[in-house]
């Protein structure tokens, strides 16, 4: 049986195992869960998959308790049991993959050809609609996110089970701003008239190269997406991206990364061996796995032990009384499913109340853009150039009509799109740079 999203060469690993999410792998109480478990109070969200509900329990067990309700045909976990060598049953699963920074799946029921998954309420909301707020983070904002992920996937990782899809759109804050992952090796079944897709689908500028070329991956494609988020953080937009998703895939398997120069030495050296196209060198490929990554310079102030037990103080902490409305939401209001690929927002930078000066020069109307178009490519074969230029490489900017921001943002113009360049300066000023 096929899968939506993930096929053979995407893959691409021996002893690939599939265990399906049911009620009986997920439930484990003498409580029959049923639809009438749950009242329905907003719609959080929508793709291609399905939508995901805001839901409050109205008996039994964890009554009162608000949960998200996410809606699929099927969904199944993947993993490598190469990888790992486990001992418990399929169904405890679920179980070792629980994590302090993974959400948990607390039920799941069948009714009508569907599949309800109960997860954990985070309302915190998406890292997304952190990063729209603040344009960029400071280096030491990313390396709190950054840990927190690099231990979720080292957790992951020992499961057997690659994430695959990391992008902000997947991180999500708990009330307290810590980082939960979401979809955690998930092949999730489109609920679309039953079809199903091996295309790319949504944002694909934090995907490895391997990914790109349907060449067969391991678990070294999420410290690829590990840098590409981190360059996001710091500058505002990925590595690499186009006009479209022709433009961009070819970008990300023959362009060189530009290093704006306001960047730590740190930070640069660490994206540098993250986003190494030769996936056998990238740092994180090796045995050591989340240990290679976590022990690098970049992290040197990270008290492992106080980070796992969520004793570190976060960053950015939920308001209390805030709703959270997913980016996803803004067309959520219409009751007809949409299956277009979520589109990315520009990001806006002035105004930002962590970027006094913003190290990027911007003009009024300027936005940085994300490849949306549904275009598909036939890459080439990935070209290793030198991962930091001399030079000054423009990126392209999409001048897009269509915002998925959870707040207004300006439309922009439908001018000829303008380009960006770093500001050509020695060094990030004082104040911007990291403060740990």
């Amino acid at each position: 049986m096929d899968h939506g999203g993930v096929g053979p060469y995407e893959l691409g690993m021996e002893h690939c195992e599939k265990f399906e999410i049911s009620e009986t792998s997920v439930n484990r109480g003498p409580e029959k869960i049923r639809p009438e478990c749950f009242e329905l109070l907003r719609v959080l969200g929508k793709g291609g998959y399905g939508k995901v509900f805001q839901v409050r329990k109205v008996t039994g067990a964890n009554t009162g308790k608000i949960f998200a309700m996410k809606v699929l045909k099927k969904a199944m976990i993947v993993r490598n049991a190469k990888d790992t060598a486990h001992t418990k049953a399929e169904r405890n699963i679920l179980e070792e993959v629980k994590h302090p920074f993974i959400v948990d799946l607390i039920y799941a029921f069948q009714t009508g050809g569907k599949l309800y998954l109960i997860l954990e309420y985070l309302s915190g909301g998406e890292l997304f609609m952190q990063l729209e707020r603040e344009g960029i983070f400071m280096e030491d904002t990313a390396c709190f996110y950054l840990a927190e992920i690099s231990m979720a996937l080292g957790h992951l990782h020992q499961k057997g089970i690659i994430y695959r899809d990391l992008k902000p759109e997947n991180i999500m804050l708990n009330h307290q701003g810590h980082v939960k992952l979401t979809d955690f090796g998930l092949c999730k079944e489109s609920i679309h008239d039953g079809t199903v897709t091996h295309t790319f689908c949504g944002t694909i500028e934090y995907m490895a190269p391997e990914i790109l070329m349907r060449s067969g991956h391991n678990r070294a494609v999420d410290w690829w997406s590990l840098g590409a988020l981190m360059y996001d953080m710091l500058t505002g937009a990925p590595p690499f991206t186009g006009e479209n998703r022709k433009k961009t895939i070819d970008k990300i398997l023959k362009c060189k990364l530009n290093l704006p120069p306001y960047l730590t030495q740190e930070a640069r050296d660490l994206l540098k061996k993250l986003l190494k196209r030769n996936a056998a060198s990238r740092l994180g490929a090796g045995p050591g796995d989340a240990g290679e990554v976590q022990a690098h310079p970049f992290f040197r102030h990270i008290n492992w032990e106080e980070l796992l037990a969520r004793k570190v103080e976060p960053p950015f902490k939920p308001l209390l009384g805030f709703t959270y409305v997913a980016p996803s939401v803004l067309e959520s209001v219409k009751e007809k499913f949409s299956f277009e690929p979520k589109i990315r927002s520009p990001r806006r930078f002035i105004g930002s109340p962590r970027t006094p000066v913003s190290p990027v020069k911007f003009s009024p109307g300027d936005f940085w853009a994300r490849g949306a178009s549904a275009s598909t490519a036939n890459p080439q074969t990935p070209v290793e150039y030198p991962m930091e230029t001399s030079g000054i490489e423009q990126m392209d900017v999409t001048m897009s009509g269509e915002a998925s921001a959870p707040l207004p943002i300006r439309q922009p113009n439908s001018g000829p799109y303008k380009k960006q360049a770093f500001p050509m300066i020695s060094k990030r000023p004082e104040h911007l740079r990291m403060n740990l």
